[in-house]
């Protein structure tokens, strides 16, 4: 996958993304990613990539010049299509469905701003608005960055073993179940005996129903967007009738 990242401040991008497993993915080339600095296409004495709203207003806005430009190098270097991803707080929000999405993509290329905003006229050259949540950081490049990771991780041959990305929590619509390792008890906290006992088919059993379990108690919003199966059904009745019996 190639990823190109329009931004201000590179070596944030490039430093941040350099370590564990996607600095390794780099490494291997399964991500080409390249961070431009789009503060060299700056045309003005000052170098600056700012200027005040037309209409007055509070705050800086990016000029599209330096962005026009920066976009036009990296369509030189790699004409194909690609989703050009606009780090605004008025996007869709980012979540494993987005991620997903976009690791089927060949090329992705994500615009950070800064300052107040951006000249709406950057708009034109963008195909996604993405959003992290509803916050707002000094800049899109923590954004990148949590985005970059989220996708680069689905990946093919990314992660050292694939079923990490399917059983992760979202990807089955459902949060994570608890998971252990050893000891099988340390300071009286023990491990449940059915992830010792080797029969596969109860482990899977039990590890759906406390990912239903835990999403129950902690994201019940979750499961009104989900198909329940059977089970799952049977389940979450059994998880409720528990819960008010407490």
């Amino acid at each position: 996958m190639k990823i190109d990242v329009l931004s201000l401040f590179p070596d944030m991008v490039q430093n941040g993304l350099s370590q564990s497993i996607i600095g390794k993915a780099i490494d291997r080339d399964l991500i080409n990613l390249e961070v431009t600095d789009f503060r060299d296409f700056s045309v003005n004495k000052h170098n600056s990539v700012d200027d005040a709203p037309y209409g007055g207003g509070a705050g800086m806005l990016l000029r599209p010049q330096p962005i026009f430009e920066a976009m036009d190098q990296v369509n030189a270097k790699n004409p194909r299509h690609k989703r050009v991803i606009l780090l605004d707080p008025a996007g869709v929000t980012f979540n494993q469905k987005v991620a997903e999405e976009f690791a089927q993509e060949d090329h992705l290329v994500f615009i950070c701003g800064h300052y107040e905003g951006y000249d709406e006229r950057i708009r034109t050259l963008v195909t996604d608005e993405v959003s992290l949540g509803d916050f707002v950081v000094t800049g899109g490049e923590l954004g990148a960055m949590v985005m970059i990771d989220a996708i680069s991780r689905l990946v093919p041959g990314v992660l050292g073993n694939e079923q990490s990305a399917v059983t992760d929590s979202f990807s089955t619509g459902l949060l994570e179940h608890p998971q252990y390792t050893r000891p099988p008890e340390y300071r009286g906290l023990k491990v449940p005996e059915v992830l010792m006992n080797g029969n596969h088919k109860l482990i899977n059993e039990w590890r759906e129903k406390m990912s239903l379990k835990r999403t129950y108690e902690r994201r019940p919003d979750l499961l009104e967007k989900m198909t329940l199966t059977k089970d799952q059904l049977h389940w979450l009745q059994e998880i409720k009738q528990e819960a008010a019996e407490k």
